[in-house]
C-alpha cells in the first residue's frame, strides 16, 4: 500500500471518527459492541474439558462412597435443608 492510498485510509477513519462524536446514539452502540467483542474474548469460567467433567464426577462418586453426602429428611424443606448443610 503506499503512503498516499495509507494517508487517504487515515483522512477516511479520521474522517469517520468525527462524525461518530456528534452521534452520542451511535457511539453508545460502538461502545456496546466493544464491549462485546472484549467479553466474547475472555473465556468462560464455567466451561471444562471432557477430562475435567469426568474426573469431577468420579471425586464426588468417591465422595458418594465414603458416606461424605447430604440427604433431605423426611418431611424437610429445601430451605431447613440448606440452612442445616451451610450452618
Amino acid at each position: 500500500m503506499s503512503s498516499a492510498a495509507i494517508d487517504a485510509y487515515n483522512a477516511d477513519i479520521q474522517q469517520s471518527l468525527e462524525t461518530l462524536s456528534d452521534d452520542e446514539a451511535m457511539l453508545k452502540r460502538v461502545a456496546k459492541y466493544l464491549r462485546r467483542l472484549v467479553k466474547e474474548r475472555q473465556p468462560d469460567p464455567t466451561c471444562m474439558s471432557r477430562e475435567e467433567f469426568f474426573a469431577r464426577v468420579d471425586r464426588a462418586l468417591e465422595q458418594a462412597k465414603r458416606g461424605n453426602v447430604y440427604s433431605m429428611l423426611p418431611n424437610e424443606s429445601l430451605d431447613d435443608f440448606l440452612k442445616r448443610i451451610v450452618g
